[in-house]
């Protein structure tokens, strides 16, 4: 009998927290599993690999290619393979009992459901505002399915029919904003997009530094609202930016955890030039 369905690990150095990722996953469904490592050191490969049933594959990239092109390299092993239905997550996504069965069977339940994703607790829906970009918005209370704009990173579900018509993550975004693009896409294209509520996982980790996520996030939400809703959406929310970040620099106390002027103002150059990939 075929698995369930298949999972794909994205991971880089925390070999030992992505070997307890898939074993979570397995404890949970009969799952065929990709691990792809996007280039990490010696030692924690040696980590992840310890104690790994030898049923799950590792494909090392042999470099960082970011969360989205990582991804692609797992799903393509997915559509090559016979399974309806890729589960996609980070090396330190924590399933609760009970996610995996809820994600498959909320998309069972509905072939016009393109993508899924858990719920990470947060009490939020994502949503895509047309001139600020991703945004969370209060959800609907209810457990069970609610329609989204895009199904977050944390833990996603994939439909095959779905990625075969509107294709992978665009590699330009190398990580944050991969997932809304690949929701509007999909959205268009007419399928279903919604998070499961109730089906919980949890993510406690961060793999990059503070001033990196705050200039990947920045550069590609306007990537993201030029494709999509023209260069007067970014523009507008460069505007925003420019202006957030100069009132962060004499007045600390409004700044995020994620602000950091210097990289916000190196984000909207880049994105101005069409400067992507890598950070």
């Amino acid at each position: 009998m075929p698995a369930d369905a298949h999972l794909v690990v994205v991971h880089r150095n925390r070999g030992a927290v992505c070997r307890r990722t898939v074993e979570r996953f397995l404890a949970q469904s009969d799952l065929t599993a990709t691990v792809v490592d996007n280039g990490s050191e010696s030692g924690e490969l040696a980590d992840l690999r310890d104690g790994l049933s030898g049923d799950v594959e590792v494909v090392e990239a042999g470099s960082n290619l970011g969360f989205g092109p990582g991804a692609n390299v797992g799903l393509e092993r997915w559509l090559a393979g016979p399974h309806e239905i890729c589960l996609l997550a980070p090396h330190d996504a924590r399933p609760l009992d009970g996610t995996v069965r809820r994600l498959l069977e909320e998309m069972r339940a509905r072939p016009s459901a393109g993508l899924a994703c858990a719920d990470v607790g947060d009490g939020e829906v994502p949503r895509i505002q047309p001139f600020l970009g991703p945004i969370g918005e209060p959800a609907g209370g209810a457990e069970g399915w609610e329609a989204a704009d895009y199904p977050h990173g944390t833990l996603m579900a994939l439909r095959r029919e779905c990625v075969e018509d509107v294709g992978l993550f665009d590699e330009r975004y190398f990580a944050y904003c991969e997932e809304a693009d690949l929701g509007i896409r999909a959205r268009r294209s007419g399928w279903q997009v919604g998070l499961v509520r109730g089906a919980m996982v949890e993510n406690p980790e961060s793999g990059s530094e503070a001033a990196t996520i705050d200039y990947l996030m920045v550069r590609n939400t306007l990537l993201l609202l030029g494709t999509h809703f023209g260069m007067r959406s970014a523009a507008f929310r460069a505007a925003v930016v420019l202006m957030e970040s100069a009132v962060g620099w004499w007045r600390p106390e409004v700044r995020g955890p994620y602000h950091t002027g210097r990289s916000r103002f190196m984000a909207v150059a880049h994105a101005a030039t069409g400067r992507f990939g890598p950070p």
